[in-house]
């Protein structure tokens, strides 16, 4: 028996796949989608059903402390905890009676004794110590277990603390220690990123709602995102145990991510649809519609994700734990979204039809067109002019980076606001001795103990003030706890970590043959900043190649991914430009709400370096894709520039616009760090869409020409972007 022909819209099909090229699989998963609505749809929610339930069954891997551990700090850590003499966490509660003598306290001090000595988790509770001026006392209380148990168990405390205040309402009792401060910490940022939640998701559904006029289109790429960070959580927590979470720091960037690519590839997409359909007089089919979004907007999605995920990658070289477990998240919320646009976006998109509105696409996209090309002109009429004056405004803007000072967050600098980070500053002034501690590790063969502990005695009369000293039961390991004196992050207990480690020990230690090394607060940020610092120019030069090798499997242009390359170190720069300008001056203090540390988080350049080149590379996709489209329908490059930027500039801009809500909503977190993530993205998308989108790629396209398409990127070919008016219309 002969086959029947095949009907007109398979053989549009084929025509599509095949200009897919390295592509074709996604293609055909989304044209597969496309004609199999019910099928797709269902599939996408058993799979976020499946990755949620994944999730819940393992539970989440928390890093535990030696994952932390990092340079000579490092060292000495796990030095003293092989000896089994690792200072245990320490908790103080401090009490006043404001107005009155503390006499009036000794009850309040009896039941805090009393109560927290019963409480699970507490190993000692010290006698009280008056302050120098006489005005608080302070009851030290250890806690059992390391530092990762203490925090689990001082919740337990500082409820006991709360009731006994309660009960003693003539006094003030406040607990204070590292244990809770970082649990004040982590909780205070849970319920700042649900705000953020609030802030983020109103306003990017407004921008949705203008950008299409209709409910149901504004929804779509809300409720893909949205399941997309549900199943990547789901996923992060399967692959936490290989890749150990740190702390939750993953979970702000699987979001911050999740909403700005997962609406921004249905935002491309359903664009696309919507593009065609209005193109076409209404004479293609939304079926057909959504076939050539497949081919067009899907591919770029595609190229983009894997652009995106590359980029995301390179954090891996950083080797540090909280890198490694962001990366892992970053790269698997991406992944989710750019399945989630392959596959239940296209069905959507069928099923709803026309209810997703594009009648009035036409008016909105002649006018965005001339707006556009307006803008365009200074860059297709003087380019060289216009590169000058954005490479000009490029470098002002990157200048304030040479100045760039990398540190730590520590107890000074969380958010005042935090209970126990309050009562923390009020314990370092009542105690200057309770604040931050050097950590000194000395470890001596059997046979050298007894030079190793001369040595240490000199160390301590050249220190003086009489440190508190640990010995290992053998006694070749010795801790010496050294208190500061300095907020960990000046500049003061920096010189007087380097004098510790240059001068002192060598000078008590280096002739008794023992091994020593520093930790404690003040090491553990300075040695941190220094492993970030030494890895930059590996994560550039990975992040480069990545770009480098995506751009050019994309285009097929060497010049062209040299282009994305410089163009996506240019918002680098400026990013970290940016950020040094408002943070380490105090003139957008009242501005933006926060107290200038003085200083960069060290994490900051490396996490901006990777989100940045991703989701840079991601606009070049989109709009170079278009670009290429003119060309190879025979369009000159230079008014193909013109064509494609015009065609490609509504949706990108909403989706910049949506972006810069994303990270905006980060500024409203008190946690300085996430301030700087917030501004520098901020800053880095709107530099992206004005200086480099409307200077200095139309610029350098135009100068260039049809170079720019060296060695076979843009040759012109048959357009298979669409098919005639009259086939899809009879389809």
């Amino acid at each position: 028996m002969s086959r029947p022909p095949r009907p007109r819209c398979y053989r549009w099909r084929r025509q599509a796949v095949g200009m897919a090229g390295g592509q074709a699989v996604s293609v055909r998963i989304a044209m597969w989608s496309a004609h199999h609505p019910a099928r797709a749809v269902l599939g996408w929610v058993a799979f976020i059903v499946l990755c949620v339930a994944a999730g819940a069954a393992t539970g989440t891997n928390k890093g535990v402390v030696s994952d932390f551990w990092m340079g000579e700090a490092g060292r000495a850590e796990a030095a003293a905890a092989a000896a089994g003499v690792t200072p245990r966490s320490v908790e103080h509660v401090l009490i006043t009676a404001p107005g009155r003598s503390l006499d009036a306290a000794a009850a309040a001090v009896r039941d805090v004794q009393g109560a927290l000595r019963q409480s699970p988790g507490v190993a000692e509770v010290g006698e009280p110590v008056r302050s120098a001026d006489g005005g608080t006392l302070r009851i030290p209380v250890t806690l059992a277990g390391d530092t990762e148990t203490a925090k689990k168990t001082v919740r337990g405390v500082l409820e006991r603390t709360a009731a006994v205040q309660a009960a003693h309402p003539e006094v003030t009792i406040a607990q204070t220690g590292s244990a809770s401060v970082s649990v004040g910490v982590n909780d205070q940022q849970g319920q700042d990123l649900a705000r953020t939640e609030m802030i983020s998701l109103p306003i990017t559904f407004v921008v949705l709602l203008v950008t299409f006029g209709a409910v149901l289109a504004a929804a779509l790429p809300v409720v893909l995102a949205l399941s997309a960070f549900a199943g990547s959580v789901g996923l992060y927590g399967v692959a936490s145990w290989v890749f150990p979470d740190a702390g939750g720091a993953a979970i702000s960037v699987v979001f911050l991510l999740g909403m700005a690519v997962g609406v921004d590839y249905a935002l491309f997409y359903l664009k696309r649809v919507r593009e065609e359909r209005a193109r076409s007089g209404d004479t293609l089919t939304h079926a057909a519609a959504v076939e050539i979004a497949a081919a067009t907007a899907g591919r770029s999605i595609m190229t983009s994700g894997v652009a995106v995920i590359v980029s995301l990658a390179g954090l891996y070289v950083v080797d540090d734990v909280i890198f490694s477990s962001v990366a892992t998240g970053a790269v698997l919320v991406v992944a989710v979204a750019v399945a989630g646009s392959l596959t239940a976006l296209p069905a959507l998109l069928v099923g709803l039809g026309g209810r997703v509105g594009h009648r009035s696409i036409g008016r909105r996209r002649a006018a965005s067109d001339g707006r556009w090309s307006a803008l365009l002109q200074p860059a297709l009429r003087r380019p060289v002019t216009t590169l000058l004056v954005g490479a000009v405004l490029t470098a002002a803007l990157a200048l304030p980076a040479a100045s760039m000072r990398l540190g730590n967050e520590g107890k000074e600098t969380f958010p005042a606001g935090i209970p126990a980070v309050a009562t923390y500053s009020r314990l370092t002034q009542a105690f200057p001795d309770e604040g931050a501690q050097h950590l000194v590790v000395v470890r001596a063969d059997p046979g050298r103990t007894a030079d190793a502990a001369a040595g240490i005695d000199e160390l301590v009369r050249r220190i003086g003030g009489g440190p508190a000293r640990t010995v290992s039961a053998d006694g070749t390991t010795t801790v010496l706890q050294v208190p500061v004196g300095y907020p960990e992050n000046s500049l003061a207990a920096r010189a007087s970590l380097d004098r510790l480690r240059a001068e002192l020990l060598p000078a008590a230690l280096g002739g008794t043959g023992a091994e020593y090394a520093v930790s404690g607060e003040v090491a553990r940020g300075v040695d941190y900043s220094a492993h970030q610092a030494g890895r930059i120019p590996w994560v550039i030069g990975f992040v480069c190649v990545a770009t480098l090798v995506v751009m050019l499997v994309a285009f097929g242009s060497v010049v062209l991914a040299l282009i994305g390359v410089v163009i996506n170190l240019a918002a680098v720069v400026g990013a970290w430009g940016g950020l040094t300008l408002v943070f380490q001056n105090d003139w957008a203090e009242g501005l933006l709400g926060f107290t200038s540390t003085g200083f960069i988080g060290s994490r900051m350049p490396l996490m901006i370096l990777a989100i940045l080149v991703g989701l840079s590379t991601d606009y070049q996709i989109f709009v170079v894709s278009r670009i290429r489209e003119a060309v190879r329908r025979g369009v000159p490059t230079r008014q193909a520039v013109l064509d494609g930027m015009a065609a490609s500039a509504s949706v990108v801009t909403s989706a910049a616009v949506i972006m810069v809500s994303v990270f905006v909503s980060f500024i409203f977190i008190d946690r300085i760090e996430m301030k700087q993530v917030g501004v520098g993205l901020t800053i880095a998308v709107l530099f992206d869409a004005v200086v480099l989108r409307i200077l200095i790629l139309p610029a350098v396209m135009t100068m260039l020409g049809e170079r720019c398409w060296w060695p076979r990127g843009g040759l012109p070919t048959q357009d298979l972007s669409r098919p005639p008016r009259a086939r899809a219309a009879r389809t």
